[in-house]
């Protein structure tokens, strides 16, 4: 288990604050670099909350629409990634609000895994036998998780899938770090109780 004193995300290297820089002054080519960089990172965090392919892709681009419009709010001695999180996040609560059809989640989620959850060896080179077991074990976590609250669901997206630090999850839910290891205590629990209806 981590410690309250851990290091959260690296500062940004030079040339990212380079790219911060001109992207504040409007230039559109350092923001599209500062885009390639975390659209795959952005994605996942939008599928991990909304739990649908396409909705995480427009969602994820509209929140880089959006950061670039509020370039002027952003201090460039923050961490790009986290305050763009904030932007994404609440597009991603307004949308499942507007839906509001939160048991539909499940399906579509297992659809919307993201890859690097599959198994790293070639179908030549892993048993045939335990690929599918893995895919199947795979696909009722994904099911599991679309069918926790999205405030559950995010946490553990951003602990199990995207790795975050305690510090970095504190940081972007702006929250104590207490109120992070007491959530995801109980989002874990939750997410193991569903797997057992979901199997």
């Amino acid at each position: 288990m981590e410690m309250a004193g851990e290091v959260g995300e690296k500062p940004p290297d030079i040339r990212e604050q380079m790219l911060l820089r001109a992207w504040r002054e409007g230039d559109a080519q350092a923001f599209g670099e500062l885009v390639r960089k975390y659209m795959r990172r952005a994605y996942f965090t939008a599928v991990g909350l909304v739990g649908n392919h396409e909705d995480a892709m427009d969602l994820s681009q509209e929140a880089f629409v959006r950061a670039f419009q509020a370039r002027e709010r952003f201090d460039i001695r923050n961490k790009f990634f986290t305050w763009y999180y904030r932007i994404l996040r609440n597009l991603c609560l307004n949308h499942l609000r507007q839906r509001s059809r939160f048991t539909e989640v499940g399906t579509e989620i297992g659809q919307a895994g993201p890859s690097h959850l599959e198994s790293p060896l070639g179908a030549d080179l892993a048993d045939p036998a335990i690929l599918a077991e893995r895919n199947e074990l795979i696909q009722h976590l994904w099911e599991a998780l679309g069918r926790l609250k999205p405030e559950d669901r995010e946490i553990l997206v951003l602990r199990e899938i995207e790795d975050c630090s305690y510090t970095e999850i504190s940081e972007r839910l702006e929250v104590p770090l207490g109120t992070v290891m007491s959530r995801l205590f109980h989002a874990r629990k939750r997410l193991k109780e569903t797997m057992g209806q979901c199997l």
